[in-house]
């Protein structure tokens, strides 16, 4: 009788290490995968020229035991939503009213936590290749968000082709034209399709980072935004996070390595102007 309690004692404590073992390299196994998931960094970008300038920092984030996941967009929904959702863990494409309007309208809760550089909006020839030559009636395409749209407009009035209400400034539409001497026909399109639609239109209002990917240069524009203007600090292009992780180790991490001197020395030696670094 004692030689089979023995026997079923011995049975005992082998299963219950076993068990402990199988245990131990279960928690093992989840400890590595969450390690793994906290080393990774995910940023939203459009392709030009903030996926670019993010490929800079790569190197720089390994050395702080990050990887860093690009994800590319090519329009102005997706990343914020991505963020708002946990997909990402921040973006780079956009400036400060685009962001705060999209909160604004979308219900989401985005943060800029860095301006990285501003990119002078332009005036790009398409059928008519100067602002002297346009007809009356003449096609003029612009983004159809509200704050693009605004810029657009604001760049056509310094231009003295319209005159918008008095004080509209950002949240200016078409409807806020009180004069327009040549009858212009305003064409509201997407942000990202206005490149491919120039040869459709007489002049388009065309964001830098679009026009660099269709190969236009803010040099060859018609008109363009000054980068020592009040603009080159409202539009600055930002990092942006949700509310809450401002501080948290992957942003401090993103913020120590886009704010240096190598990505800024990139910027200034790649865009020939277009891309303006503001730090």
């Amino acid at each position: 009788m004692r030689k089979n309690l023995t026997k079923t004692f011995v049975s005992g404590k082998k299963t219950a290490l076993v068990l402990a073992a199988v245990t131990a390299f279960a928690i093992g196994l989840t400890g590595c995968g969450k390690s793994k998931k906290d080393n990774i960094i995910k940023v939203g970008a459009t392709p030009t020229p903030h996926a670019e300038i993010l490929e800079i920092v790569k190197d720089d984030l390994k050395d702080k035991g990050y990887e860093l996941q690009i994800v590319e967009y090519n329009d102005y929904v997706l990343p914020n939503t991505a963020v708002e959702d946990g997909e990402l863990d921040a973006n780079y494409f956009q400036h400060l009213p685009y962001l705060e309007d999209f909160n604004k309208e979308k219900g989401t809760h985005l943060v800029s936590v860095l301006q990285i550089h501003y990119e002078p909006f332009g005036l790009y020839a398409g059928k008519t290749k100067s602002l002297a030559e346009l007809s009356d009636g003449a096609k003029v395409a612009v983004p159809n968000d509200t704050t693009n749209e605004a810029r657009a407009l604001l760049l056509l009035e310094q231009q003295g082709l319209i005159k918008l209400k008095e004080g509209v400034g950002l949240t200016a539409t078409k409807l806020d034209i009180v004069e327009n001497p040549l009858n212009l026909e305003i064409v509201e399109l997407e942000a990202a399709q206005i490149p491919r639609s120039l040869q459709d239109v007489d002049i388009a209002a065309i964001n830098s980072n679009y026009a660099l990917e269709a190969g236009l240069n803010v040099k060859d524009a018609l008109a363009a935004e000054s980068a020592d203007s009040v603009a080159a600090q409202t539009y600055a292009n930002i990092l942006v996070v949700k509310e809450g992780n401002e501080n948290s180790d992957k942003t401090k991490a993103l913020i120590e390595v886009l704010n240096s001197d190598e990505v800024r020395d990139y910027i200034n030696n790649n865009y020939d102007g277009a891309v303006v670094p503001i730090f």
